[in-house]
């Protein structure tokens, strides 16, 4: 029976922060918070760290290991649709006081995350797109410039789609659009360092070069 890889074992890790924190965004986003004067859903940093797994996965493995990362994360919003919807619908015991809180909270999460099925498909399978763009066009140099370049457009996109549907008619959109979108660029510019670390750990640790990079290009 032959072992898991090094590799192997990086990849799951990253693809187990992505799921997780792809589905707790959406239960988190049912709460705005400030950040520094703008207003956000509470979801931003967790969903903000999905595009580092997306990017650190296209630098590594590819193109089509990002692409299936994120039709896997797709599946997992499904499983937590089906799983919210029916613990909504099921009788709750006699002595338990709480379902009024449980439905305003979880109902709620199920307009979320339909919102974020829409947004999450076109934000992320365009960043993955944008990715390589960038990186053939750099002739995979600049790791800083690519992951920065495809999460800019990508991640407006996600808040805008994401707030307009989760949203609209219930809180002001206009702010709440610029909000996040600020919010996560600066995040975005923040986690460049990151990117970098987690690739130069998963090729130098653990031996993984792919898509013709060699060991100078890093």
């Amino acid at each position: 029976m032959s072992s898991i890889s090094a590799g192997d074992r990086a990849y799951i890790l990253l693809l187990s922060i992505f799921i997780g924190c792809i589905t707790i965004a959406s239960v988190l986003a049912n709460k705005i918070i400030t950040v520094f004067g703008l207003f956000v859903p509470a979801g931003v940093l967790a969903y903000s760290i999905t595009f580092i797994c997306t990017d650190v996965i296209s630098e590594i493995w590819g193109r089509e290991r990002a692409n299936t990362t994120i039709l896997g994360g797709f599946v997992a919003l499904v499983a937590v649709l089906f799983l919210v919807q029916l613990s909504l619908a099921w009788p709750k015991a006699p002595f338990w006081d709480n379902d009024t809180a449980f439905q305003s909270v979880l109902g709620a999460t199920s307009r979320i995350i339909v919102a974020s099925f829409i947004a999450y498909l076109v934000s992320q399978y365009h960043d993955v797109w944008a990715f390589h763009f960038w990186k053939r066009i750099t002739n995979q140099r600049h790791l800083w410039l690519r992951n920065n370049l495809s999460t800019a457009v990508s991640q407006f996109l996600d808040s805008f789609i994401f707030i307009t549907i989760a949203f609209y008619g219930v809180m002001p959109i206009g702010s709440l659009i610029v909000g996040q979108w600020i919010v996560k660029m600066a995040i975005a510019a923040l986690d460049t360092p990151v990117v970098y670390a987690i690739v130069y750990l998963v090729r130098r640790k653990c031996g993984v070069y792919t898509e013709n990079v060699s060991r100078a290009t890093v």
